[in-house]
This record gives structure tokens, C-alpha cells and sequence, in this order.
């Protein structure tokens, strides 16, 4: 690993944050951000580059909620906050999370749990954020929304990975690519993405297959999901997770869609499948209650915005027939 070419010290920092260092490396200030100050990053921020291309903004997450000035109407959350929007937040821990693809940068504040907001600030959970901001379509890297789920992915993975998982010792931010760095025992660890399933189960009345999810909100029903296996085929996935959750076979899986879901760390990879036979048996440890529906009789569904209801809005208005 290249040695950094310049080190600097953290200056303007915030009251009662630990000093701390970021670096330069071939031209990207990157490194050490949630030490900086909200005022030296405002102040900074034309300058704050990650491959040639200037930070376009901040997110401000509280636990598994997007932060945003009381004055913003939830028809219209911005896709980010300028930095001079979060002077009076006075939040600690602010750092800069690199674009995809060499794409401008975001810059992240996480907020503790117990960090009390200004009067002029509000909550609003991120599930909810993505609906209003995507409408009927699925989130993508590129879309409206995109860099809100990269940002909260990898604020979680921050959290979380702060110690090695080899031998214990404090990571260290890499810095020439989003990864952490053990100094004592060299181990890199990357943020983590776990591939799931996601199904459209339809029979030959044309029905679809809805089930309704213990953890879910009461009278909400979606589809059969499931995370894929270590030495497992995605279609395996899809086959083995229907079984065991209602007891169906099913012919014909078909890859779909795919969209990042970061509740908490999973890529979601849309599927349609046929049923071919069995009757239904949920497992009553997930799923508690399916049913075959009609398009005329539906219950309440899932959020716009995801890809279940991509997939439900899908077989509504007749794709898969």
C-alpha cells in the first residue's frame, strides 16, 4: 500500500470530539471525516474530492430515520442537504462517502440515538423517504434515492466494523478505497452485502401468492423472501425458500429485477416463479399466514418504492401472464 502523500490535522474541531488526522491521497482528501467539525467541513467542502469529482451534499440519519429541516414537506425531500444547510444541527461525526463508479461523493452524519434535535429539525423513516421519493419504480444505484440506501448501507457497516474481527484491534479507514484496515493484524474487511431472494408466486387462475410475515406491520401481506446460501444457486434459492416457508412447488423462476435494500445489509433480487403443486403449509415461524389472491382482492400491500410491490404492481397490471 502506497504511503499517504500529505497529513493534516484536524482543525476547527467540534468541542469534545477526539482529535484526529485525515489524509490525501493521489489528490482525494479522504480518512478520519467523523472527526471533523461541521465547521470545518462547511468550510472545506468545494475541496473535499474522492476520484476528481466534488462532494454534492449531506444526509443526516438518526437510528433508521433520514433528518431533515421541519420547512421540508414530505413531497418534497431533497435527494440531499447542502452543507450550509446542517450549521445550526451541530452534529458531531460527519465523513464523506465515496460515489460509485467514480460519481461524486456524499457527505454522512449519524446521529446517536440519544442526540437531541433543534426544535427545527425532524425524523422521518427511511422506508417512508424511499416511497415518497421513488413512486412505482425500484431503487436503483442511479435513481432518485440510490444514494440515500448507499449512504445508510454503509453508515450501519461503519458502525459495526470498528473493531477487527481477527484480533480485536481499532480499524482504520483505508485510503485509497471504502474498506477498513486492521494496522496490527492487516486484515481488510469491506462493507458487507448479503444477496436475497424476493418471489412472485403465480398460479394458474392467475392468482398471485401473498403471505403475511410475523415481523411485518399487522394486515400486511407481501412475497416470499429469503437470503441465498453459502454454495447455493440464486433459482436454489428461490425454490427452497418457497418450500419451506408454504410448501409449494414451483417451475419457470425467472429472474426479474434487483434493487439494494439496506434493512440492514441485503441486495434484493427480484424473481417470478410458476406454481406447479402442494397445498399451502406455512412454516409459523416466519410466515403465519398465505393466501392465493385475486388482482380485484388484494390486502394491504407493501411500500412503493420496493421491490415486492415492483413485483405485486407487476402482476397487476399483467406482465407475468
Amino acid at each position: 500500500m502506497k504511503k499517504p502523500e500529505t497529513q493534516f490535522p484536524c482543525r476547527g474541531q467540534h468541542p469534545g470530539l477526539l482529535a484526529a488526522k485525515y489524509v490525501v491521497y493521489k489528490g482525494c482528501l479522504i480518512g478520519g471525516f467523523e472527526a471533523l467539525s461541521i465547521k470545518h467541513l462547511k468550510h472545506t467542502h468545494k475541496e473535499i474530492r474522492l476520484n476528481t469529482d466534488v462532494v454534492q451534499g449531506v444526509y443526516v440519519f438518526q437510528g433508521n430515520t433520514l433528518v431533515v429541516p421541519v420547512h421540508i414537506p414530505d413531497s418534497r425531500i431533497p435527494e440531499f442537504l447542502p452543507f450550509e444547510a446542517i450549521q445550526d444541527l451541530d452534529a458531531p461525526k460527519p465523513f464523506e462517502i465515496p460515489g460509485i463508479g467514480g460519481g461524486p461523493g456524499i457527505g454522512t452524519v449519524d446521529l446517536a440515538p440519544e442526540f437531541p434535535l433543534p426544535p427545527q429539525w425532524r425524523k422521518i423513516p427511511l422506508r417512508q423517504v424511499i416511497a415518497l421519493m421513488t413512486g412505482r419504480t425500484v431503487v436503483s444505484s442511479s435513481s432518485l434515492g440510490g444514494p440515500i440506501l448507499r449512504a445508510y448501507h454503509i453508515i450501519q457497516w461503519r458502525r459495526e466494523s470498528r473493531f477487527c474481527g481477527s484480533c480485536g484491534s481499532p480499524n482504520q479507514d483505508a485510503p485509497q478505497e471504502l474498506a477498513r484496515v486492521c494496522p496490527v493484524c492487516g486484515r481488510v474487511e469491506y462493507p458487507r452485502i448479503a444477496p436475497a431472494i424476493i418471489v412472485i408466486i403465480i398460479n394458474d387462475q392467475d392468482q398471485a401468492l401473498l403471505a403475511h410475515n410475523k415481523q411485518f406491520v399487522p394486515g400486511i401481506y407481501s412475497l416470499i423472501a429469503g437470503f441465498n446460501e453459502a454454495g447455493e444457486t440464486l433459482e436454489s434459492t428461490v425454490a427452497r425458500e418457497i418450500q419451506e416457508e408454504v410448501g409449494l412447488s414451483v417451475r419457470d423462476i425467472r429472474y426479474v429485477t434487483s434493487q439494494p435494500w439496506p434493512f440492514p445489509y441485503s441486495l434484493m433480487l427480484g424473481f417470478s416463479a410458476r406454481y406447479t403443486g402442494g397445498s399451502i403449509q406455512v412454516d409459523g415461524v416466519e410466515i403465519e399466514d398465505a393466501h392465493w389472491f385475486d388482482r380485484d382482492r388484494l390486502p394491504d400491500l407493501p411500500g412503493l418504492g420496493s421491490v415486492s410491490r415492483y413485483l405485486i404492481n407487476q402482476w397487476i397490471n399483467g406482465t407475468f401472464s
